[in-house]
Order: C-alpha cells, then structure tokens, then sequence
C-alpha cells in the first residue's frame, strides 16, 4: 500500500493540491485540488479528455458552464447545503468570486460527452444516516451530488458528510473495490479526528486528506465537542462503476445492527 494520507497547504498560488495521477495518491486515478479564489477575481477550469467537477466550500461565487448560471453563497460548510457545477472534457467551468471564496476542483480522465450541470443545495439535500444506531453514537448528514445513479456517463462521484460531534461515520467498518478520497474539515481550528485505513490510524485534522485504496476497510470519527466535515469522491473502475450498494461491512462487526 502506497501513502494514504496527507496534511497538504496551500501554496503561495493559493492553491492546495490533494492528489494527481502522478504524485504520491495516483492510486486514486483523479486530480483534486482546492483554490482559493479573491472577490473580483474569475477561474477558468477546462481540460481536453477530463471530466470537471467545482464544488463550493466558503464564500460567494457564480458559476458558469455551457452557458448556464448559478450564484452559490456557503458561509461555511456546517450551515449551508452544496453549490457545483459539473462538464465533460472540453467544456469549461467558469468561476467568479463574489466575496472571498474556496472552491474544490475534482477531475478525472473521460471521454464521453455530456450535459454540463449544475447542482444548488435543493438538489443535493442533508439527510441522516444511521442516526439512533450503535450506541447512537454513528450520527452523520450525508449528501450525494452526483453518482453512477445521477450520472451513469461520469467516471466519478462526489458528495459530503457532516459528521455530529463526537460521533462515527462509514460505520460499520466497510470497504469497496473503488479508490475513494476524502478531505476534511472542521468547525473549530483545533477539531480533530481518527481516520482508518485498513490497519492504519491518522490523526485527521482541519485541511488533512485520505487517500482510500479500493478493497481497504474505512471508518472514521471525530471527537467530542467538534464538528467534522468530509468531501467524499469516488473514482470509478471501468466496467464495474461505484453503486449505492457496493457497500461490504467487515463480517465481525455486523452483529452491531442489532445494537439497541
């Protein structure tokens, strides 16, 4: 198993760069990075044979792609619900701040193309998940953006969680065959967490970043008193695309549905 984890900064471009498809996480077959952005200023995101996702963080920006709007306000993720846009290879995705702004950028090598689209918190709404089970201890909102069920012709997915304080998520312990990555955040400067990978145990921090490789075991938590945000972005394998239902729990831990 190559590196799965990492505590990247910005750079003096304003830019943190997560993983590419030649650096330490090209295991994850996507380039993920987050840019700051400054009022007044525009981005343009486009690559030839790439599909591109550009999901809002903090701040206020307009997207434009394929000749459609959207103004998306986040004053942080922990308060306000998603705003993305989302195009094929070729198409651009065009970025203006509004108010000081981060975005993440998600892309990834595919040759079909489609429909640019965009994505308001309306589309992508929170809901609970395993809220009251285990202990009710593994209270988490999830969010999915877009997937294989939405996007059947993408090559990846995106969505986030909100982790409740002190709780689990990706409980109970499971794993897929596609390489997953996620960047978190927290509501508090000082937040903290744990992140598994397979055997492996990370400190995840506010910024911090895992790199999952398909087939590894991946719960995490966040301590009490915080507040854990995670970006969660799937990369497909061709001819066997990520389903809600690729879901494999660790068989010694199954018998905690029972849990009361």
């Amino acid at each position: 198993m190559g590196k799965v984890f990492g505590y990247p900064e910005f750079d003096e471009n304003g830019v943190r760069v997560l993983c590419t498809y030649d650096n330490e996480y090209s295991a994850m077959n996507m380039d993920v990075r987050i840019y700051k952005i400054r009022e007044g200023e525009t981005k343009a995101f486009c690559r030839d044979g790439e599909e591109i996702a550009v999901l809002l963080l903090q701040g206020k920006v307009k997207l434009e792609c394929g000749g459609k709007f959207l103004e998306g306000s986040r004053k942080d993720v922990f308060t306000e619900g998603p705003c993305a846009a989302h195009v094929c290879g070729g198409q651009k995705i065009q970025v203006t701040g509004l108010a000081k702004s981060q975005v993440l950028v998600q892309c990834t090598k595919n040759e079909k193309e489609f429909e640019p689209r965009l994505y308001g918190p309306e589309d992508a709404p929170w809901k609970y998940s395993s809220q009251g089970k285990f202990g009710n201890v593994a209270n988490r909102r999830v969010n999915t953006i877009f997937d294989y069920e939405h996007e059947p012709w993408s090559n990846m997915v995106l969505g986030e969680v909100l982790n409740d304080k002190g709780n689990w998520s990706g409980y109970l312990p499971h794993s897929h065959p596609q390489p997953e990555c996620y960047y978190f955040l927290f509501d508090r400067p000082e937040g903290f967490g744990a992140s598994f990978v397979g055997d492996q145990v990370f400190k995840s921090v506010d910024g911090s970043f895992s790199a999952i490789p398909g087939g590894e075991l991946h719960p995490q938590s966040v301590a009490p008193g915080f507040q854990m945000y995670t970006c969660w972005m799937i990369r497909h394998i061709d001819g066997n695309p990520w389903k809600q239902t690729d879901r494999c729990e660790d068989e010694r831990y199954v018998w905690l549905h029972d849990m009361k």
